[in-house]
């Protein structure tokens, strides 16, 4: 009987359990899926997959990126960003290919394309390939006043 919950590229993937809870850096040398709560910064050469019960405060920066749960933060997905209907994203994206389901939410700045982290780069946006703005949105807020 062939195993439910392998990843979708067979390769080795770390699994963050629904009742844990993590704060800082993780650095992931495949893949990786977020089950639970984790605050900080996850890096990983292949895919990162936030569960539905996750809730992840984070900026991520990974080859391929499947949000099924709740990110607030950054997300820098090389080659695909895939927002589900429960995805909830709140933080700018930069990513190769972007898929949003019918369902999804998001809210921040989005660049997308292959182009994407080049032009990234030439704006001066906070989220260059290769050098990530990693501070938390959360802790460093400040008012804003609308024109």
């Amino acid at each position: 009987m062939p195993e439910q919950n392998t990843p979708t590229n067979h390769n080795e993937m770390t699994v963050i359990g629904p009742d844990t809870r993590i704060n800082g850096e993780m650095t992931f040398d495949k893949s990786a899926l977020i089950l639970g709560a984790f605050e900080g910064k996850i890096i990983a050469q292949g895919e990162v997959q936030i569960g539905p019960t996750a809730d992840c405060r984070a900026a991520i920066d990974a080859q391929r990126v499947i949000v099924d749960g709740a990110v607030t933060g950054p997300i820098h997905a090389r080659e695909r960003l895939t927002l589900s209907p429960n995805a909830r994203v709140t933080g700018d994206i930069t990513a190769g290919t972007l898929i949003v389901a019918e369902g999804a939410s998001f809210v921040g700045q989005c660049q997308v394309g292959p182009q994407a982290s080049d032009l990234s780069k030439k704006s001066g946006s906070t989220m260059p390939s290769g050098e990530i703005d990693f501070k938390p949105p959360w802790k460093h807020e400040t008012a804003t006043t609308a024109a």
